[in-house]
């Protein structure tokens, strides 16, 4: 009898950290006005000098075929067709400022219109198709220094504002933003807005007489933050009008087809800072008339992206966007994990979702016909590409497409399979959890555990691709994330559950999610790790502070002391609301909430890992535990990245952030296998 023939063995290999460096991930996405192509810009790392760089590509719908528009070491992105779709307009770092460039619908040179020695904000064309507009603040340096002074430090800096600085960005210019047009012609830029308040987020009308746009006059803006206006200025300037909207954030105005009405983004609750209270879709008249109102007010989500990645942050808030009869507008929303399209009637109601699945919607593009809707997409196994989907039920059907943008994660590597589940917390209240398996995972065999938290802590872990979940399955960890009440995608209850009182309830489903990841017949109870950033770096401080049951924890860029981090980060007096009150008059909740409050009950040996240039979570949050912990003779180590701000996991130098991956493997093996 003849043999059947030996299977060969697989040649797939675990995820590594450096395929950090072999990751391509989309970072913008435009569809063409006759929604036969689509622009997007793609992001990776360059190993040599350690920079990201992206470039534009154009997709054709019809054919599939995709080609790069521009290459080298270039920082392209925000791509935007001409209302005529014979051009792209997009911004790019290149020649070291911000500049706006053009290129033809089919490829070819690109032309720099204007460089611009400031920050950019909402481009967009004009109807007119001659025009782009667009909020600029310029850098101080572009008035009062000469261009071979900029990299010397000033003598000395008078601060008058309470929001001096922002982390990842450094001093915030003195100048404010105002709304600008350009004419891509002849290169003519001339403001619109003016005044000591910044005009941001423009959206042109469609008739193209009419420009939008936020801003916050209140007396100080920098306490009452959320108190946003919407204001509407004819395309060349001249007076504006303030409409009469609710006291509340706003963001992302955009005009009816018919030019009468504006949607924009936003709540009515000013004191909200820290992100409990549903962004909805509201709509009101350009005139005032008809007044504002909450399209969804029974929605109990997000009308935005909540959801936490390790890959390509900063994908800002998607702007809504008109059906062409003025019935529908399109949004994205987070909801348990997941993040998809809706559309909401323009007469108010319950949303519809549009495109739906166990996936993370980054970015949303229509074109005026809106029959097809490109999205920048991501699941669980996928870390990024570019889907577009009929965006209408009914009437004429197109199939969706994808790009391919890393196909080596499907030919060369086996990640680890993942499992969504539902799991209970000490008083029967349902929380959301992932397993990670190792990719040679065996269910005989005792594993050692990892559990993540996420940051915000208004924000969701989801359905999306997380390089670091799948590298830490890959050193033989099963790794646990999960959705603590104090987040988002569960309802403004849910967020709120931990107002006052952080490391409450949140502590509580943390520890419940310990408990069901222990009773696992595949985990070692005695070999669990826990870690997190940001706010999951709270919680592990909090966990370790509370109890021993973890047998290793790795903190990062963490908050210890709500006392000095009110006055040292860059959002620190924000924590008003959620510690009920300042420091002066509810001093007793400060020191309540705050883990370094019980570090002498730390036994759990703790890596630290914070940025130097960190201004969310200072880096004297992270010198305060670990002097107090080294004084009290506990295992304790520190990791130091220097330069780095808040978010080095997902921005920060390519090198640093592979370090930072190995130093958290190497703690968690020295105290877990």
């Amino acid at each position: 009898m003849r043999k059947a023939p030996r299977k060969s063995p697989s040649r797939k290999r675990p995820i590594a950290a450096e395929d950090l460096y072999r990751l391509r991930i989309p970072t913008s996405v435009a569809i063409s006005p006759d929604e036969s192509r689509v622009a997007y810009t793609v992001e990776r790392m360059d190993k040599d000098d350690l920079k990201y760089y992206s470039n534009l590509f154009v997709g054709d719908l019809r054919s599939g075929a995709q080609r790069q528009y521009t290459f080298g070491k270039t920082a392209d992105g925000s791509p935007l067709w001409s209302p005529a779709g014979d051009r792209i307009a997009f911004i790019s770092t290149r020649d070291k400022k911000t500049g706006i460039y053009l290129i033809g619908a089919a490829g070819g040179a690109e032309r720099k219109v204007i460089d611009l020695d400031g920050a950019l904000d909402s481009l967009q064309w004009a109807p007119d198709g001659r025009h782009l507009v667009f909020a600029l603040r310029w850098n101080d340096s572009h008035f009062i220094e000469k261009e071979e002074d900029k990299k010397k430090p000033p003598v000395f800096r008078h601060i008058t504002r309470l929001y001096y600085r922002l982390d990842g960005s450094g001093f915030v210019p003195k100048d404010r933003f105002q709304v600008y047009t350009l004419d891509v012609e002849s290169a003519a830029l001339r403001r619109v807005t003016g005044g000591r308040r910044d005009n941001t987020q423009p959206a042109v009308s469609p008739d193209g007489r009419w420009i939008a746009y936020i801003s916050n006059r209140r007396p100080d803006p920098d306490v009452d933050m959320l108190y946003d206006d919407l204001f509407v200025i004819p395309f060349g300037g001249g007076r504006e009008h303030r409409l009469p909207t609710p006291a509340g954030p706003k963001a992302a105005p955009s005009f009816s087809p018919d030019s009468r009405l504006i949607a924009y983004i936003g709540h009515d609750n000013p004191r909200d800072a820290w992100g409990v209270t549903n962004h909805h879709i509201w709509t009101v008249g350009r005139t005032g008339s008809p007044k504002a109102v909450d399209l969804m007010p029974a929605f109990d989500r997000m009308a935005l992206d909540m959801t936490i990645s390790d890959l390509a942050e900063g994908h800002g808030v998607a702007v809504p966007r008109w059906s062409p009869d003025s019935r529908r507008i399109f949004f994205i929303g987070s909801d348990t994990g997941r993040t998809s399209v809706y559309f909401v009637p323009a007469r108010g109601g319950q949303p519809t979702r549009v495109f739906d699945g166990k996936c993370h919607v980054k970015a949303l593009s229509l074109a005026a016909p809106a029959r097809t809707a490109a999205i920048i997409y991501s699941d669980l196994a996928t870390a990024g590409e570019i889907v577009t989907f009929p965006a209408v039920h009914g009437g004429e059907k197109r199939a969706v497409t994808r790009t391919a943008l890393n196909p080596f994660l499907v030919s060369e590597v086996v990640l680890g399979k993942t499992k969504d589940l539902m799991f209970r917390s000490f008083d029967g209240t349902a929380v959301q959890g992932w397993i990670v398996y190792p990719p040679a995972f065996r269910p005989n065999r005792k594993y050692p555990s990892i559990l993540e938290i996420h940051g915000g802590p208004r924000m969701q872990y989801g359905y999306t691709f997380f390089h670091e979940m799948q590298w830490l399955a890959a050193q033989g960890y099963v790794v646990f994330y999960t959705n603590p009440r104090g987040g988002q995608g569960r309802g403004q209850t849910w967020a709120d559950a931990i107002s006052g009182g952080w490391g409450g309830l949140d502590y509580q489903d943390c520890m419940a999610a310990a408990d069901f990841l222990a009773a696992q017949p595949f985990i070692d109870p005695k070999r669990m790790g826990v870690t997190g950033g940001s706010y999951g770096g709270y919680m592990t401080n909090w966990i370790i502070g509370h109890t021993d049951r973890f047998k290793a924890a790795v903190t990062q860029r963490s908050v210890v002391n709500f006392m000095s981090m009110y006055g040292a980060s860059d959002i620190g007096w924000s924590l008003e609301r959620e510690l009920d009150g300042t420091p002066w008059n509810n001093s007793g909740n400060y020191e309540k909430c705050s883990p370094i409050t019980y570090f002498t009950n730390v036994r759990t040996p703790v890596l630290i890992l914070h940025n130097e240039q960190d201004l969310r979570c200072g880096i004297e949050q992270a010198e305060q535990m670990f002097t107090m912990l080294k004084r009290l003779r506990r295992t304790v180590e520190m990791v130091r990245f220097p330069e780095e701000p808040h978010g080095l996991s997902r921005h920060g130098r390519p090198d640093r952030r592979i370090a930072r991956l190995t130093w958290i493997a190497r703690w968690f093996d020295r105290y877990l296998k």
